[in-house]
């Protein structure tokens, strides 16, 4: 199959050029029935003889060009509209019907606040020729009313508040807040590309806009296409999220981000916007003669990650826990991890190797401790703790396991 990519070198262009690219290139093996052959790129720097030669062959065509900032409001039709005509009229030259997917916007709806922009305007009469020239030539056509879209590789300080507001915080730059409370209903790019990718093999999702409503109802005999995962987050619930993606380094802890959840998907985007002095950060080495102990990650549920450094023939730990568990994961040197019940004589003994990884429970109740076996290799051991390590709540008592 070959696709033609417009705008291919935009925002949503560029997310799915890579990965068809992917698909092509057998790195993503996840659509073994879908077979990318050509990738046509056609941008605003490509001339009209290489669009000739993209329609004519092109399988599949993604219209994803188009004009949302222009200098003139005249720019909108002209690119949007204009651009459209010119690309059915070239695969109507070449008799070519395959499929076309069209970028369109809830703007297209003018409802409400869109009611009089000239943007949605211009998207909608890009519509209304996509579906005349559906009627005309019998072809599959594919329209996409796109909510605010948000991901990696997003233009800030351009048409995106979050793309803005990632840019800014990532770099220390300020932010502006008008209504904290004001909505946005957004589309992470990564379920906007499943969905495209999913066109590709004839499974898109159809929907249809009720009267005065920019939200989709689904419908298997819908009008137009659509994603049905989106969010509806305030613009003061996305800055405090970020301000907590921006301190992690400072606090170590990591904000929950369950599967699937907006939170997920924008600390993904925000990472996207670090410069490179905030892509790596110390963390503080707790060190005696004896090795070292370093935090690494905290969670707001799920306890805490850390790393045990222990030097040849030094013993550690000798203590035991009412409530906290511990996970100890030997990752590089020889040790001995032994553990004997409180009030009990009966140790048990756990040799471990860096060699041969293997996960020790800290067992509640249970006086325990790591002993480096080597008399020239550090122990080098992960840690998991079930609970955030609390000052005033340490649960840790001292008792030699011998």
């Amino acid at each position: 199959m070959n696709v033609l990519i417009t705008g291919a070198k935009g925002f949503v262009g560029k997310n799915l050029t890579e990965a068809l690219k992917c698909i092509r290139d057998g790195k993503d093996k996840t659509h073994p029935a879908l077979r990318i052959d050509e990738i046509y790129c056609y941008d605003i720097d490509s001339t009209p003889q290489e669009l000739d030669a993209y329609c004519q062959r092109a399988d599949f065509v993604f219209n994803l060009a188009g004009v949302n900032r222009p200098k003139e409001q005249s720019e909108f039709m002209e690119g949007n509209f204009g651009f459209a005509s010119t690309l059915l009229n070239t695969l109507k030259k070449h008799g070519n019907t395959c499929p076309v997917m069209l970028s369109s916007s809830v703007q297209a709806t003018l409802v409400g606040r869109y009611a009089n922009g000239d943007y949605g305007k211009s998207k909608l009469a890009g519509e209304d020729l996509f579906f005349e020239y559906s009627a005309q030539t019998g072809t599959r056509v594919l329209v996409y009313r796109l909510p605010n879209l948000f991901g990696k590789w997003c233009r800030p300080n351009y048409n995106s508040v979050v793309a803005t507001f990632c840019n800014n915080i990532a770099n220390d730059l300020p932010i502006q807040v008008n209504d904290p409370n004001a909505e946005l209903t957004l589309l992470y790019i990564d379920d906007l590309i499943y969905d495209l990718v999913a066109a590709l093999e004839g499974k898109e999702q159809y929907c249809n806009f009720e009267p005065d409503s920019v939200v989709p109802t689904p419908s298997a005999n819908g009008r137009y296409c659509y994603n049905p995962v989106t969010h509806t987050v305030t613009l003061g619930q996305i800055v405090d999220l970020l301000n907590s993606f921006s301190s992690q380094p400072q606090t170590l802890v990591m904000p929950q981000i369950p599967d699937g959840s907006f939170a997920k998907k924008l600390y993904s985007t925000y990472l996207s916007y670090l410069p490179k002095e905030k892509a790596a950060f110390s963390l503080k080495m707790n060190t005696d003669p004896r090795g070292s102990f370093t935090e690494l990650l905290k969670t707001e549920s799920c306890g805490q990650f850390s790393v045990n450094i222990s030097k040849p023939g030094i013993t550690k730990g000798q203590h035991w826990h009412h409530t906290k568990w511990e996970f100890f994961i030997v990752v590089a040197g020889h040790g001995l991890i032994q553990q004997r019940k409180v009030g009990s004589d009966e140790v048990l003994n756990f040799e471990v190797s860096g060699e041969s990884i293997t996960a020790v429970h800290m067992l509640p109740g249970y006086t325990h401790n790591i002993i480096n076996l080597s008399d020239t290799d550090d122990l080098v051991t992960l840690m998991w703790a079930n609970e955030c390590f609390d000052p005033n709540h340490p649960d840790t008592f001292f008792e030699p396991v011998e």
